[in-house]
């Protein structure tokens, strides 16, 4: 059962992070034009994506990601603290995007296209690390 599980976490961190790299691409674009069909477009797009993809993938992670490492015993491990803090930095940049889709959909966005192509970097690092976390456990 355990490869199963395993197999699912990795399905859903793939889901999820293409959400968190393709979302603030869509934010992206949605900055650059103002009201009317293509905007009305973008919040279809965005919302489905957050509601439908990125955030049931992100339950099936955490729920399935806690499971493998209750399994293993890596709670007492200090690389598993740093890759769980990251985890969270994760979560944290999934409900930041949450509360920029909101604004989109209530035609309160106050950042330039900028900025999104800046936070669209963050997840990037993020998974970078987590990555040499999980796999090199350097510690």
């Amino acid at each position: 059962m355990y490869l199963w599980i395993k197999a699912l976490h990795v399905v859903a961190i793939i889901s999820w992070m293409a959400g968190l790299l393709y979302l603030p691409r869509l934010f992206v674009y949605h900055a650059d034009v103002g009201a009317g069909a293509q905007s009305q477009t973008f919040k279809i797009m965005e919302r489905r994506l957050y509601r439908y993809i990125m955030t049931p993938a992100m339950v099936v992670a955490w729920a399935t990601g806690l499971f493998l490492a209750a399994d293993a015993g890596w709670f007492v491990a200090p690389w598993f603290h740093v890759k769980a803090t990251l985890v969270v930095l994760l979560t944290a940049a999934h409900l930041h995007d949450g509360r920029l889709l909101r604004a989109f959909a209530g035609d309160a966005n106050v950042h330039p296209a900028r900025y999104f192509r800046i936070i669209n970097e963050i997840p990037t690092l993020l998974m970078i690390a987590i990555v040499i976390m999980v796999i090199v456990k350097p510690f």
